[in-house]
């Protein structure tokens, strides 16, 4: 079967007095029968190429599949005279919302069975589920067309009933004021921007609800939620540098709403409640890797802040959590997650202790104020994630759940976690590479390596369990998470030196760490595979155009490759919101930094590794026409006969499939994809 080809249709482009020629630019016509047309020819054609893998395909999937427990359920947690429980059924793919009444021996009432609510649909989602103050009704809100534009819909707890009540086109998040009848929502514009809170009074028409805040910056959005104390209600508008926290008392819906501090440019600020202060967590005064400080709820404006916790350059401060005798924090020292526990009666403070060589450590779900119980996450690339409860006045530690691996043929001591350091073309920064492999894997030129990376907006993959990633770990390969800049792994700086006018930084640590594996004879250029998906996309992309040999393979999961394009339409979903990120091509200096390292832009005629591309043709994040484009471009330009995949969900979008185990086909794709080339090379 011949390889589809997109017809050209010229479209010059001309900014600052550059011309840029798109020939596949008209992809962008969602309603164009020749664009669903070139969609499905493009997947037929993946169907073909991996046609000898079906089998392998669907080996993977029933392993993967196996290794989860099909009646699973959440760890249950107390709030407000109920436990909640999330779980699921054998042999159906969407969870069940539950909860029982004081005790956990006592009936369970279940809240959602969003198996109901999916049957028949090709794509569900429910985004969030929230329970009123008097236990009585709840929330929920939908989406059947996976972009991420919800609909709110409200039920009676007690008849079960499906009330009339109405809400399209928010956020899917509602916060529920304490007089049980007005909630807080957020709705979208049409670049789907969440801009606009709205109050609702239930038994209303949503066109009657009332418009309390609106953010006209469009490179700032908005969030709505309620402080652990439950006492007030806040409005977050926020951009990728600056914060504006807006708050009214939970039990007062009418009520003025009170700024904290007007925001300021590179001014970033989150609050929490206790008592009569705010806790706020901020970059205050040079503090780039945050403080916290806290000020009295009467007199909150930025000159009354007073230090609680100090700026510590060599520490970034991640979060942190108010309980009645302690504040616990989450710290990130040398790339590694530390909880700190603060006894504030006494001052005592100390870490919990970690052993892995790199692992993920978090603060779990803790609703309760008087309590000396914390919970907390733990997980690692050999330890399943597991919730532990401690005790902050005894000092004890009790595992509450683990993260169960079926089938019987998964043991951690089997496999090697490793963390190590590699060395820039700049000669001064090491970047970190956290490692996992089995330990019957020997390292060696013919050892093949997946290496991931994501490096933006701040945003940091840690070393975390995957059950999927068994399958290719008992398979022989080594996988590897590359800690590039534009993440936070190393600080607030390390995100700094990877964004706007320091962008290829992320290119090249990624590069570096690749051509290091390779050095320390953890594998070669002949076994080495990329993997990035949305911005991580763009990472392997630009990185295909950079270094076309390094890899023999990559795997581009959702890319956003057609930056300078999507940066200047400002009618896309996120593009204003992301000048703070990536810089506005409307300036003439990003503009031709972007162009440099667009990986549309950039495609030419060379050889390029085997290649998978996936996106969702519904996808809110990331267009489908950025790879539908790319994968036109590289058909027409690239000189070779590597393999080039271009697999488009006709139903889903930048979250991939719905369902439990639906999405677990597009792992098994993936696997099978590298699993294809690497057979190959040992044919």
């Amino acid at each position: 079967m011949k390889a589809p080809q997109a017809k050209k249709i010229e479209k010059i482009l001309e900014i600052h007095g550059d011309k840029r020629i798109d020939n596949y630019f008209w992809l962008n016509e969602r309603e164009n029968p020749e664009v669903t047309k070139y969609l499905e020819e493009e997947n037929a054609y993946a169907e073909f190429v991996m046609k000898d893998t079906e089998q392998l395909q669907e080996e993977l999937f029933e392993e993967m599949k196996a290794r989860y427990k099909k009646d699973d359920e959440s760890l249950p947690y107390f709030f407000n005279e109920y436990w909640y429980i999330v779980r699921y059924e054998d042999g159906k793919e969407y969870p069940i919302f539950c909860r029982k009444h004081h005790s956990l021996d006592n009936e369970e009432e279940i809240i959602l069975d969003v198996n109901i609510l999916a049957d028949g649909q090709d794509y569900f989602e429910v985004g969030s589920v929230a329970v009123s103050p008097n236990n009585e009704l709840a929330s929920f809100s939908s989406d059947n067309v996976s972009r991420r534009i919800y609909t709110i819909n409200f039920k009676d707890l007690k008849t079960g009933e499906i009330l009339s009540d109405t809400i399209e086109n928010t956020t899917g998040k509602a916060v529920w004021a304490k007089d049980n009848e007005h909630v807080f929502y957020i709705r979208k514009d049409d670049s789907l921007r969440a801009f606009q809170v709205y109050r609702h009074k239930l038994g209303t028409d949503s066109s009657e609800d009332i418009l309390v805040f609106h953010e006209k910056d469009e490179t700032f959005d908005v969030n709505v939620f309620k402080t652990k104390s439950l006492e007030y209600i806040f409005i977050a508008s926020s951009s990728t540098i600056s914060d504006e926290h807006r708050f009214i008392p939970a039990d007062n819906v009418f009520a003025d709403w009170k700024i904290i501090q007007p925001r300021i440019d590179d001014l970033e600020y989150s609050v929490e409640h206790y008592e009569d202060e705010f806790y706020i967590i901020t970059n205050a005064d040079d503090a780039f890797n945050f403080k916290i400080v806290k000020a009295k709820i009467d007199h909150c404006e930025m000159e009354n802040w007073v230090d609680v916790i100090p700026h510590r350059p060599e520490v970034l401060l991640e979060g942190f959590e108010i309980f009645k005798n302690y504040l616990v924090l989450e710290e990130r020292e040398e790339g590694l997650l530390q909880i700190k526990i603060i006894d504030e009666k006494t001052q005592e403070s100390y870490y919990l202790p970690f052993s892995d060589p790199t692992y993920t450590a978090y603060i779990g779900t803790n609703l309760e104020f008087d309590t000396e119980v914390l919970r907390y996450g733990y997980t690692s690339l050999t330890q399943p994630s597991s919730t532990y409860e401690y005790n902050m006045k005894e000092k004890t530690t009790k595992l509450l759940k683990q993260q169960e691996v079926l089938g019987g043929k998964f043991f951690a001591e089997n496999y090697i976690s490793e963390r190590i350091w590699a060395d820039s073309r700049d000669g001064e920064t090491k970047v970190p590479i956290s490692l996992v492999y089995h330990k019957d894997t020997k390292k060696s030129a013919d050892t093949p390596l997946l290496l991931y990376g994501y490096g933006s907006y701040g945003h940091t993959v840690d070393a975390s369990f995957s059950n999927v990633r068994l399958s290719i770990l008992d398979r022989g390969f080594i996988y590897a998470i590359a800690h590039i800049r534009g993440g936070e792994y190393l600080g607030r700086e390390w995100y700094e030196d990877g964004k706007m006018l320091f962008k290829k930084n992320t290119f090249f640590d990624f590069i570096d760490a690749g051509k290091f594996l390779i050095k320390e004879n953890y594998t070669s250029s002949k076994h080495l595979y990329a993997m990035g998906g949305s911005a991580g996309g763009l990472l392997v992309g630009a990185v295909m155009n950079y270094e076309p040999t390094l890899f023999n393979g990559i795997v581009a999961q959702v890319p956003f490759v057609d930056v300078v394009s999507t940066m200047l339409d400002e009618t896309i979903p996120l593009t204003t919101g992301e000048y703070d990120e990536w810089g506005n091509p409307n300036d003439e200096e990003y503009y031709h930094y972007m162009k440099e390292y667009s990986p549309y832009d950039n495609v030419e005629a060379k050889d390029y590794p085997n290649t998978l591309i996936t996106t969702g043709l519904h996808d809110s994040q990331v267009q489908y026409w950025e790879p539908a484009k790319w994968t036109a471009k590289l058909r027409e330009l690239k000189t070779d006969d590597n393999l080039l995949v271009f697999k488009t969900d006709m139903s889903a979008g930048h979250g991939g499939a719905s369902g439990r185990f639906e999405s677990l086909k597009e792992d098994a794709l993936e696997y099978a994809f590298l699993l294809k080339l690497e057979n190959k090379k040992n044919d």
